[in-house]
């Protein structure tokens, strides 16, 4: 009779996917071309960007008449007197998340005066640095054969989206069901009411329908990716620190008073789903990762204006993180 032994375990055949997972880059050129370059770095399969592409501010830079460049930024006078200098200040302006516009004095100070004329200007500049950003993305990512899923967030303007809806290789995913490798996705980029009263907010009852619509749409709910820009509430991913009507920073006890402020449908949701993996950002200054219920969400934060960039590398099996891990590059 032969020995009897212990039978060893089987490796899983089920389909692996590897991603990375960053957001809320509000106009930093260096941390996109991070975003993008992740994907060899960390040799995985798909990018997902959780939204806030866009940034908030266009510097002008004045071409002057003796062909130089001069503007101020960042509180102080800065001049080119050639292309290579000039390149040096548009990239200076780019990495701070904001947008260069060259124009000449007369209007610069055309647009000083005219709001209506500030906001068109803003607006293709804006559009403009978007559509290099797609482009650049288009061609790398597919010269490396590595998926991009890209989503606007709750701050970005309705213009982005014809941008990311002509992309070729990148798939914009917003309100909708996508695959990433053997998993569904379905993303939303809006949030819930905020101060600021941004793009794309609604009342939670609003965003309840909106999320739980797309999730009616999977095959298995248990097995997909929920990608909401908006963290759940009361989680560990949304605190920030409370704020006042008029926008100044609320303190308790002489000290800023740290709250809750994630939406409440979003909670609702992934309680009554339980997804496999729950993708946040909005809120920059709670990085981390909780599990609700058998769902691991993570909210990678932001640090955008320092060039830096925060992001998730995940590997999902059948029905099982594998992999987790919050990186900084």
């Amino acid at each position: 009779m032969g020995l009897l032994t212990r039978k060893s375990k089987q490796k899983s055949s089920a389909k692996t996917v590897s991603l990375y997972y960053a957001s809320d880059l509000h106009g930093s050129e260096r941390c996109w071309r991070k975003f993008l370059g992740a994907g060899r770095f960390y040799e995985v399969e798909a990018l997902i960007m959780g939204g806030d592409l866009t940034g908030k501010a266009v510097v002008p830079i004045e071409h002057r008449p003796d062909g130089g460049y001069r503007t101020e930024f960042l509180g102080e006078e800065r001049t080119a007197q050639d292309a290579e200098g000039l390149a040096q200040l548009v990239d200076a302006i780019r990495f701070n998340g904001m947008y260069p516009w060259i124009a000449d004095a007369a209007e610069i100070a055309d647009a000083r005066i005219d709001e209506r004329a500030r906001d068109r200007i803003f607006e293709r500049v804006m559009v403009d640095e978007l559509q290099r950003w797609i482009d650049l993305a288009d061609e790398r990512m597919a010269a490396h054969g590595i998926a991009v899923y890209v989503m606007p967030g709750n701050d970005d303007p309705w213009s982005c989206d014809p941008v990311l809806e002509s992309a070729k290789h990148v798939q914009a995913c917003d309100g909708r069901v996508v695959r990433v490798g053997p998993h569904e996705m379905i993303s939303v980029a809006y949030a819930n009411p905020t101060p600021w009263s941004s793009p794309r907010e609604v009342p939670e009852d609003e965003l309840y329908t909106m999320i739980q619509g797309l999730a009616e749409q999977l095959e298995d709910p248990t097995n997909a990716i929920f990608n909401l820009h908006v963290p759940p509430k009361a989680s560990g991913l949304d605190t920030a620190n409370e704020m006042n009507d008029d926008l100044t920073l609320r303190y308790v006890s002489g000290q800023p008073n740290p709250v809750p402020v994630g939406s409440t449908a979003v909670r609702q949701i992934i309680e009554e789903y339980q997804p496999l993996l729950a993708l946040h950002g909005h809120i920059h200054e709670s990085r981390g990762i909780v599990k609700i219920g058998r769902t691991l969400a993570i909210n990678t934060g932001s640090e955008y204006n320092s060039g830096h960039i925060h992001g998730a590398v995940i590997t999902l099996g059948d029905h099982e993180v594998r992999r987790h891990q919050l990186v900084v590059g």
